[in-house]
């Protein structure tokens, strides 16, 4: 065992060195914040954790020291004789000198704690101190939502802060008292000394007005209840918790003033009473009474004693979520659509998605991926203005896989393979004749078919990769695979920490705990290390109080740079009757755009909801953080688009609070539902979809964000939601009702209608035969004027492989299906020429002919006809002459009639 004169200084090196381990990344932080620089960021956060911690641990350790500190020098002084010590404890002889030895040491170990979890308040303390006003107050005590949400979480831990401290120090002084013999256990009971009594008697004194305190903002709490039928105080939290709570608050301060009463004075009855009658008050007014009116007040007429409730609660909760921006209109959804319409509305036909995410993704990585190390992790949606049209376009940029290495030495991760290459792009809805993805950017280095190029390929921060590279070193830098041989080159660029001097290089080793990074020759003072290189750790590294995206998306700039855009989210929990979400709170906005350049990792955010009381809290606690949008170049504003992830949380929560009316809501009877689909056997909801199209009543196509909605346990369709992207319009949402009194085909049904088709179901079962896998895509339903088309791509895969091809598009309008080997030509079966409507004709699956008996030169010349017809009608399609293409198709069925009847 130590001898006990070795114990200070242990736990002084303890300490330090525990100390020195938080300094090395502390210290690499604030060099990865000035090559940022938004250094500003990192020292507001540092010196608030710092202010609270020493506030938070002086002050529990100055209390702790204090109030033991007196329990001891009081008991000296009036120590009771001393008695058969029932616990066999050590005699005062003993003691004192340890207790004055440890006294101090264990005041600080506690401050120590207590500093640690006020540090970890920072955010909320910079939400208070910064707080602004929502210009809404609640239903209840009329306190604007910004109480809720910046002040009262800084008072409710203050009050758990107190309790705590004073409940601790409590228990130390009883604990000082019972060493010292100021509290002595008899056979007669507890005898205590008077100084120790009255030290006692004060702390239980201030206990008491810190739960008054509390009871006190527990009123508040009420408005987050989850008992009610809805979120929200309900009808017994108003009627019976709220009062039960002000009269506890009264008693407990009654409590505490019997405490200070009882110090002079012999005996605790009075006490015990008082106690008693504010624990029976506990249990009565906060357990039984609102159990006894929720039970034979509320229960048998539950809609007439809850309907103010519910109304606040479907008010609150449209408010937190945005719901009560969105626009209602009506749509017909008529079966009056015709060629003409599908002309008058070409852009809209060109951008319909035929490629879903995971069979592209697929096929991406078998086309594309060039090398074993490279990766495509996700396939982004966006627009790009190609030859002055609004184009749909997929992107995924070319990562590099540090797991798929050939060789996972440490000079290969970290010196030579630094960054990904690249991007594929392609349109939405073009293939090859193969049934493979059309490219527009293609390749390593990137080879570009058309208006979009880009100049800096290289991907050095991006959705994945390791915590760190060094670049600029005397190793070689893979740029890119040029056939057998490969590129190599040098960083240019200004992203990572600059190395300059051995001391740097030895801070790096420490925070990385890799020696090498020491001993390697190849790391220069010129050399950068690049660490936070994964988008969302970036991003969130500088703002932590934002909540991003999981799916940040790859632009390509006018210059040909590749730039990453994440959403940002500000969030509470604190918004009064609103709906949480799990794992979100109940309040949302899009509050923040991020954007990062993938070859320096230059950051920038940019404020797409300036007029949010969250953001702008933010914005004043972080001055020079955020931007105004329209700071933001024109290049990437284009592509700011409405963030899947919320419209995704705003489309479930509209589906139950669209309903306003308390009656309707109650009962459920309008409550809707995000359609399902089958995704490897297992039902999910269906995902909002990006599309170009024109709204009805706009005279031009954007890019919209849309779902569709059933009504609950139904397959029908009642409604869709559109979130606009494009310019002005961004960030407005649209809902689009159904006539209730007409049934209009949802999802589901139109799978099931596919699904009983004959012709469609037999040519699935013939692919299946052959060995193939039929990959169904997703079903998108498109609103075009006032109608909706569905439209569904089928791919094909071979059961060991994994490349996807596009083999055929079913077209739904009303009644009428069509499967045909692309888009153009499944619309033309279904809308024919302008003006007329054809019956859907399916073509059986052909026998092989034999050979002609007679006439063979002229079956011959019939023969020629044909392909020409055909070959002109093909023409007619690729040029959207869909009148023009059904007149030859008509000119080839007779070709084809009189064909079969002379092989006869």
């Amino acid at each position: 065992m130590l001898p006990q004169s070795l114990m200070g200084p242990i736990l002084i090196v303890v300490v330090v060195l525990s100390l020195l381990g938080q300094a090395f990344p502390l210290y690499t932080d604030y060099l990865w914040f000035q090559e940022v620089k938004l250094t500003s960021v990192f020292t507001t956060i540092l010196w608030t954790k710092a202010v609270l911690a020493l506030a938070a641990g002086l002050a529990f350790a100055l209390l702790v020291y204090v109030n033991v500190r007196l329990a001891a020098r009081s008991t000296s002084g009036d120590v009771l004789v001393e008695l058969d010590d029932p616990f066999g404890l050590p005699s005062r002889l003993v003691i004192e000198p340890l207790f004055r030895k440890f006294l101090l040491p264990g005041a600080l170990i506690l401050g120590f704690l207590a500093a640690s979890q006020a540090a970890g308040q920072w955010e909320t303390y910079l939400r208070f101190v910064n707080a602004q006003p929502f210009n809404v107050q609640d239903p209840v005590f009329g306190r604007d939502i910004g109480f809720y949400v910046f002040r009262l979480p800084v008072l409710s831990t203050l009050y758990a802060w107190a309790l705590v401290a004073l409940g601790i120090t409590f228990i130390l002084v009883v604990a000082t008292g019972v060493l010292h013999r100021g509290i002595q256990i008899t056979a007669r009971g507890p005898r205590v000394a008077a100084h120790a009594r009255a030290h006692l008697l004060t702390l239980g004194a201030l206990i008491l007005i810190v739960k008054a305190g509390g009871y006190y903002l527990d009123t508040y709490e009420l408005l987050f209840s989850p008992r009610g039928i809805v979120f929200g105080a309900s009808y017994s939290d108003i009627n019976a918790q709220l009062p039960a709570m002000r009269i506890l608050s009264i008693l407990s301060l009654g409590c505490a003033a019997v405490c200070i009463w009882q110090i002079g004075r012999r005996g605790v009855r009075p006490m015990l009473i008082a106690l008693a009658v504010l624990v029976g008050a506990n249990v009565l007014g906060l357990g039984v009474y609102p159990t006894f009116l929720q039970r034979f007040r509320v229960v048998p007429n539950e809609i007439v004693a809850e309907r103010s409730y519910i109304e606040q609660n479907i008010k609150y909760t449209r408010m937190a979520y945005g719901l009560d921006r969105i626009q209602e209109q009506e749509f017909p959804a008529e079966e009056t659509l015709r060629a003409e319409d599908l002309q008058r509305n070409d852009p809209t036909i060109k951008n319909i998605r035929l490629w879903d995410h995971r069979p592209l993704l697929a096929t991406y990585g078998q086309l594309q991926e060039i090398r074993t190390y490279y990766r495509f992790v996700d396939v982004d949606n966006d627009r790009y203005l190609v030859d002055g049209q609004l184009r749909q376009v997929m992107l995924s940029p070319r990562e590099l896989s540090y797991k798929n290495l050939p060789s996972r030495i440490w000079i290969n991760e970290r010196l030579t393979y630094t960054h990904g290459y690249g991007v594929v792009l392609g349109p939405v809805n073009r293939i090859t004749p193969e049934g493979l993805p059309d490219f527009w950017i293609k390749d390593i280095p990137p080879v570009s078919a058309g208006p979009i190029k880009v100049s800096r390929p290289e991907i050095y921060y991006g959705e994945i990769g390791n915590d760190y590279v060094f670049v600029k070193t005397r190793a070689q830098e893979l740029d890119y695979p040029a056939g057998d041989k490969n590129v190599y080159s040098t960083y240019a660029g200004q992203g990572g920490v600059p190395i300059q001097s051995f001391l740097r290089k030895l801070l790096f080793a420490l925070r990385f705990g890799d020696l090498k990074i020491v001993l390697s020759n190849d790391i220069i003072g010129e050399s950068r290390v690049m660490y936070y290189r994964q988008i969302e750790e970036r991003v969130k590294k500088v703002a932590p109080f934002i909540q991003f995206d999981r799916d940040p998306y790859l632009v390509i700039g006018q210059d040909g740079r590749l730039v990453w855009i994440i959403d940002g989210y500000t969030t509470s929990n604190r918004f009064p009757y609103s709906e949480p979400v799990r794992g979100l709170g109940n309040y949302i906005r899009n509050s923040v755009k991020a954007v990062v350049d993938a070859y320096d990792g230059s950051l920038a955010f940019y404020l797409s909801e300036p007029d949010d009381p969250v953001v702008k809290a933010y914005a004043r606690a972080f001055p020079g953080l955020f931007q105004p949008l329209t700071a933001m170049p024109a290049d990437l504003r284009s592509h700011v688009r409405y963030p899947q992830g919320l419209f995704t949380i705003q489309a479930r929560m509209f589906a139950t609070y669209h309903m306003r009316d308390p009656q309707v809501f109650y009962n459920k009877e309008d409550l809707w539902s995000i359609p399902k689909k089958a995704v490897e056997g297992q039902e999910r909801d269906m995902e909002p979809y990006y599309t170009i199209m024109r709204l009805p009543g706009e005279k031009s196509e954007e890019f919209i964000l849309l779902i569709p909605f059933n009504p609950s346990k139904k397959d029908n369709m009642i409604a869709w939601l559109a979130a606009r992207s494009d310019g002005a319009h961004y960030g407005k949402l649209i809902v689009y009702n159904f006539p209730k009194q007409k049934l209009i085909y949802g999802p589901r049904q139109i799978e099931a209608r596919i699904d009983q088709d004959a012709f469609i179901s037999q040519q699935l079962s013939l692919w299946g035969q052959r060995g193939s896998q039929v990959i169904r895509g997703s079903l998108l339903a498109i609103p075009i004027e006032q109608s909706l088309l569905y439209v569904e791509p089928l791919y094909l895969a071979a059961e060991k492989g994994s490349l996807p091809e596009l083999k055929r598009v079913i077209v739904a309008f009303g009644n009428q299906i069509a499967m045909e080997e692309n888009l153009e030509a499944s619309l033309a079966q279904i809308f024919g020429g302008p003006g007329k409507r054809p019956v859907v004709a399916r073509a059986e699956p052909a026998a092989m002919p034999g050979s002609p008996k007679g006439g063979e030169a002229g079956v011959r010349g019939l023969v020629d006809q044909a392909w020409q017809q055909y070959t002109r009608a093909q023409d007619l399609l690729r040029q959207g002459n869909f009148s023009g293409y059904g007149e030859e198709i008509k000119r080839l069925e007779g070709t084809l009639k009189t064909l079969r009847e002379r092989a006869r």
